[in-house]
């Protein structure tokens, strides 16, 4: 495959050969950050025959530039700020908290959007696959892997179709592995980088997740025990 990535399932296939030498492993665990992230992780799970499940983030917009991350939080309470860009932006705490508190709200409604009363999978011990559709500054990234960190798995590996090079530099100092199929410069937007980028709306998200998990109900071996 070459650049643009036509799109995110035409990732996820090629992500997934770059992957194969994790197929069949009996600890592994394919975790998608909603909501881009899904479809392509959906592949790279069916194709190394892995669980699919979900790494709740939500992105801290800058006030008024909503794309640029001045961090992101995750499930679990994990919050990971992104301090170049606050230096910069002059954002006061009263505004950052707020970005949080609406953004946590978000981070609430899409775990039971998504999961329902489905338990979250143990990570203890396994080896854990991140994946999204791609990175800019990494924020996001960089809370779900702290996120993961915390539940002390065996293993960690992002997984991702395009990133800019600084980005991987940094997660590749965060975890075991990073795959990353194509790092261009200058890097302005993932988007710039697909050929279709269409937004993933939360139906589709629900969709593919009940084709794997069948119903909210907890698969064999996840969840409490």
């Amino acid at each position: 495959m070459q650049l643009p990535i036509p799109d995110r399932r035409a990732a996820g296939q090629a992500l997934a050969e770059a992957l194969q030498g994790y197929r069949g492993r009996k600890d592994l665990i394919v975790l998608a950050l909603p909501r881009g992230g899904v479809p392509v992780a959906a592949e790279i799970a069916d194709a190394l025959q892995a669980p699919l499940d979900l790494m709740l983030v939500r992105k801290l917009g800058v006030p008024g530039y909503p794309e640029l991350a001045m961090g992101a939080i995750a499930s679990g309470g994990v919050q990971v700020m992104n301090d170049s860009v606050l230096r910069g932006s002059g954002i006061g705490p009263e505004a950052i908290q707020a970005v949080v508190e609406a953004e946590r709200r978000e981070l609430v409604r899409r775990e039971r959007a998504y999961r329902g009363d489905r338990p979250w999978p143990k990570l203890e011990g396994r080896c854990v696959i991140l994946v999204d559709d791609g990175l800019a500054t990494g924020a996001t990234m960089r809370a779900a892997v702290d996120a993961v960190h915390v539940q002390r798995p065996a293993r960690i590996v992002v997984a991702v179709p395009v990133a800019p090079p600084d980005t991987v530099r940094m997660l590749q100092r965060k975890v075991d592995e990073v795959v990353c199929l194509f790092q261009p410069e200058p890097f302005m937007a993932i988007g710039q980088w697909y050929v279709d980028f269409s937004q993933v709306s939360d139906s589709e998200v629900e969709a593919l997740l009940a084709e794997r998990w069948g119903s909210r109900a907890s698969a064999p071996g996840e969840g409490a025990e």
